[in-house]
């Protein structure tokens, strides 16, 4: 028996370093996006921003919609109100008229049957004039050269799906750093996979698709029982209808940021909301990875128990554990860098103790399909 965890374990452990690896090496090669000084813009874009209670957050991000670089008479914005139960509206209607921004404000309570994040999405679209859609969330911060960097992109490599970097700001605790360097390597991942020509994950926080292409594919047709997942299952579908029309922008300047996490049980919730899309994807590739990522790691905890009670070696357990480290490592160090973040780097130690039993707990607990999100209790089918 515990040679046969042992085998399990070092195939695992190769087949994690060797999908690291070659993602380390894909975001090196993965080109800056940036713009010359020539460059005009005249693509008409469409910002969709899907809201539910963030009458805290809202105004910041309208303020820095106001700050854009990109000519104002090119970029409406969308507000998506789903079910708000605090202020959220009302705040966005009194900026809309002192703001010069062209603001459209749609309750999804007017729409008959219409709930949830992705019918908010699918009205946005519906609703929208621009050429290429982008979005961004209400508890999200931009910058200025946000808008400017995803026409660019789009006028100079016409792809049809651009996914963008995100990364958290304000993190002061030690739970909130964790946080960024975890999330800084899903960023990392979906970056690198897109420049691999397989990609994978990317965020509803910071992303585009022009609408033709939403129209092409049906939009969520197909998974519209799925609560969350209106980001990636979009982006599985575009590709496997338009394979290497998927772009990611390298650039600072396309940060987009939020807030990590402030609670355990909220940051429990939040992944295993995430987790509960896995069993829905459809794409082999996408499917390998995530297994692989649960496969080492529920591994490593069957052998950190065994160890524990004497089963095996403490020094398999070791031995595995700095290999895996060395190679979270080296391909960290990169995104961080990237992200501005390269200082964080040394929050991975602590990670590593409760990494293994996270992602354990969350695949499982994801499995089921039900978590609450924003004050609902979800349930998916």
């Amino acid at each position: 028996m515990t040679w046969i965890v042992e085998l399990l374990l070092f195939v695992s452990l190769v087949s994690y370093s060797w999908i690291i690896l070659r993602r380390w090496v894909a975001w090196a090669k993965l080109p800056e996006t940036n713009m010359p000084a020539n460059w005009q813009p005249t693509t008409k874009l469409s910002v969709i921003i899907p809201v539910r209670n963030e009458a805290v957050n809202i105004l910041h991000l309208l303020l820095d919609l106001e700050k854009q670089t990109y000519p104002k008479t090119l970029f409406e914005v969308i507000v998506v109100d789903d079910h708000s139960e605090d202020e959220t509206q009302a705040i966005v209607q009194q900026f809309s008229k002192a703001s010069a921004l062209r603001i459209k404000i749609i309750e999804l309570n007017t729409y008959v049957k219409y709930s949830g994040k992705k019918a908010a999405v699918q009205k946005g679209v519906e609703l929208a004039e621009g050429e290429l859609l982008v979005f961004t969330d209400g508890d999200c911060r931009v910058q200025p050269e946000w808008l400017t960097l995803f026409a660019y992109s789009y006028q100079t490599y016409r792809p049809l799906f651009i996914s963008g970097p995100v990364s958290f700001q304000n993190t002061h605790s030690l739970l909130e750093r964790m946080q960024l360097v975890e999330f800084a390597s899903l960023i990392g991942i979906g970056a690198a996979s897109i420049g691999l020509g397989k990609p994978n994950m990317c965020n509803g926080a910071n992303l585009a698709y022009t609408r033709q292409v939403f129209e092409e594919v049906k939009g969520f047709t197909g998974n519209e029982t799925i609560a969350s997942g209106d980001d990636e299952f979009l982006l599985h579908k575009i590709h496997k209808l338009y394979p290497g029309k998927i772009f990611f922008v390298k650039n600072k300047g396309a940060i987009v940021y939020t807030e990590a996490c402030k609670s355990i049980s909220s940051f429990l919730g939040q992944r295993i909301r995430w987790a509960s899309k896995w069993r829905a994807y459809q794409e082999w590739h996408v499917k390998l990875l995530a297994l692989v990522v649960f496969m080492v790691n529920l591994l490593l905890f069957v052998v950190l128990l065994m160890a524990l009670f004497g089963k095996m070696p403490a020094s398999v357990f070791i031995g595995a554990i700095i290999a895996k480290f060395a190679i979270d490592f080296l391909f960290l160090t990169r995104i961080l860098s990237f992200l501005g973040r390269r200082r964080y780097i040394w929050y991975m130690l602590p990670l590593q103790l409760v990494y293994i039993p996270y992602v354990v707990t969350t695949a499982v607990l994801g499995l089921t399909g039900r978590y609450r999100w924003k004050g609902r209790t979800i349930q998916n089918r």
